[in-house]
């Protein structure tokens, strides 16, 4: 008698084995759905404890904290010198919030003098209170660190997000909004005196920054929470922001353009674009704003509109499109590493996530401004007018008396 014995063929082996292939490859993408989906959470939950920050700094002190804000000086206005530093009015407004995001001890860093090295016998690397300028460079901080502005503070960042380490100093994925126009983002109501070696009030400029900047926040202006006049829940306080890989994407990396074209068409650096791969620039595109230290959420405590701003022009994830320069007016929509869109913390303190297909209007359509070097004034962007940008630019403006009928959680 024969003893049969028992096994798998090599063509029954071959099957389980494509049988576990497969279930796998359908179960990866779930796994890995599901750890976005646990950070976009996450990314969330810290956009909601900045909210609670700014309402408990409103509870604090009866106004938000100032965009562009700080200190200046008549003998020095924007020095990293460690002696005669001053910021130059260039904060952020998450610098007057750590005390809120659970940070005291940094805050305690920034509000007084800094030895830069601990050593009590030097003197001559002391910072002033408030800190020096927040776009100093690498280079400044390898000669007398200011450690506040290099630290990464954890609620600023989305998990979302790979960026790491240097060339950044202390990454942000989260900026303030300045809504539906651009005109004066960089500079607010103040003038500097060159004469006077400080900021002072200037009526031109102040006109042309209330006619102008009609959202949440506007730089170097005490905001409260009564200037939201079209309703908290109805106006965006800040977004999120995507920090720069190093890839020229059009999300982290800004395009320097001519004045007036950013003015009248905020579609016009489009153009730009790489045909084949729309979320980078195109490698003959112009006038790129390149240097290590030049990316998108590199700088939490630096104030001005490319580093911790955001614009309700275009939908978010697209390009931004500066006039002149790195530190000048532009078209800067909030961006993220999400699949579709991006999160906006509403003024009420509720965290909305908003695609990227939002009604956002005619975005080729002129910013609200008086055009001073034209003859007449496109009807749309004179002062006052309904934003152009439909929903998205509405959600922008803190008192245009535009009426949002929609719900943003659909």
């Amino acid at each position: 008698m024969k003893r049969k014995t028992s096994g798998f063929t090599l063509v029954e082996l071959l099957v389980v084995i494509a049988i576990i292939g497969i279930l796998v490859g359908l179960l990866l993408p779930a796994v890995q759905a599901a750890r976005e989906a646990a950070r976009r959470m996450s990314c969330s939950n810290n956009f909601k404890q900045i909210g609670i920050a700014l309402h408990n700094y409103h509870s604090a002190y009866k106004q938000l904290p100032m965009l562009m804000g700080g200190t200046d000086s008549a003998t020095n206005t924007a020095n990293a010198v460690p002696a005669t530093s001053n910021n130059a009015m260039q904060l952020s407004i998450f610098v007057g919030l750590t005390a809120f995001m659970e940070q005291q001890a940094l805050w305690d860093q920034i509000r007084n003098p800094l030895d830069a090295d601990g050593d009590p016998t030097t003197t001559n690397d002391v910072y002033n209170s408030m800190g020096p300028v927040p776009n100093m460079g690498l280079g400044n901080h390898n000669t007398a660190m200011y450690a506040p502005w290099m630290t990464e503070i954890p609620t600023l960042r989305c998990p979302s997000d790979p960026g790491v380490g240097f060339p950044a100093q202390g990454r942000t994925n989260y900026a303030a909004s300045t809504g539906d126009s651009i005109h004066q983002s960089n500079v607010g109501l103040l003038n500097y005196d060159a004469t006077k070696g400080k900021f002072v009030l200037n009526s031109g400029r102040a006109q042309r920054a209330r006619e102008s900047l009609r959202g949440f926040f506007v730089p170097r202006k005490d905001m409260r929470f009564r200037d939201i006049m079209d309703g908290l829940s109805n106006t965006i306080a800040a977004a999120e922001i995507a920090t720069d890989l190093g890839d020229r994407q059009i999300i982290t990396t800004a395009k320097s353009q001519n004045v007036i074209n950013v003015y009248d068409d905020p579609s016009y650096c489009q153009q730009f674009l790489n045909p084949d791969r729309p979320r980078f620039w195109d490698a003959a595109a112009p006038d790129l704003i390149t240097g290590a230290e030049n990316g998108r959420g590199y700088k939490w405590a630096m104030g001005y509109p490319f580093w911790s701003q955001v614009t309700t022009i275009t939908p978010p994830n697209r390009e931004i499109c500066l006039r002149s320069g790195i530190n000048s007016p532009g078209i800067i929509p909030p961006s993220s590493r999400h699949q579709g869109g991006a999160h906006v913390l509403m003024g009420d303190g509720a965290v909305v996530f908003i695609t990227d297909s939002i009604e956002a209007g005619n975005s080729n359509a002129q910013t609200i401004y008086v055009n001073y070097q034209s003859t007449s004034s496109i009807a749309p962007s004179l002062p006052g007018a309904p934003s152009p940008y439909g929903l998205w630019g509405a959600l922008g403006t803190r008192a245009a008396n535009e009426v949002v009928d929609q719900s943003l959680n659909q």
